[in-house]
């Protein structure tokens, strides 16, 4: 249980440490990533006006249209990348910041930012 607890403490510092550095505003927002065991959540923020512009995750019905199974893969988050870049960029929001949220660029946070990039959308 302590090894937990320190995880999380070391995931917090770096998510301190990133969002010192990592600003949106209403023309480049920030896309931010949260991952948990089951589910993948993704969200564009302008931080300017501390407002959510737009925000999709694997419980959505968007996402869940031609998906069957879970949502905690990477082919999952792949394909969540894709449905926020083409939400983004039908808003004319072609450039984004990415906050990763203290977690590694590996995995499902990786193939999101992928996913999102093929789509069309600049980091």
């Amino acid at each position: 249980m302590e090894h937990l607890l320190k995880k999380k403490k070391k995931r917090l510092q770096r998510k301190k440490r990133i969002r010192a550095k990592v600003f949106g505003t209403g023309q480049c927002p920030r896309m931010t990533v949260y991952r948990s065991l089951k589910h993948c959540y993704v969200q564009l923020i302008d931080d300017s006006v501390k407002k959510t512009i737009v925000g999709i995750s694997t419980l959505s019905k968007e996402f869940a249209a031609g998906q069957a199974g879970t949502g905690s893969n990477v082919k999952a988050a792949r394909k969540l990348g894709t449905l926020i870049a083409e939400k983004a960029l039908s808003m004319d929001i072609k450039k984004v910041v990415f906050d990763r949220n203290g977690y590694l660029y590996h995995g499902r946070v990786k193939a999101l930012a992928e996913g999102a990039r093929e789509k069309g959308l600049q980091f």
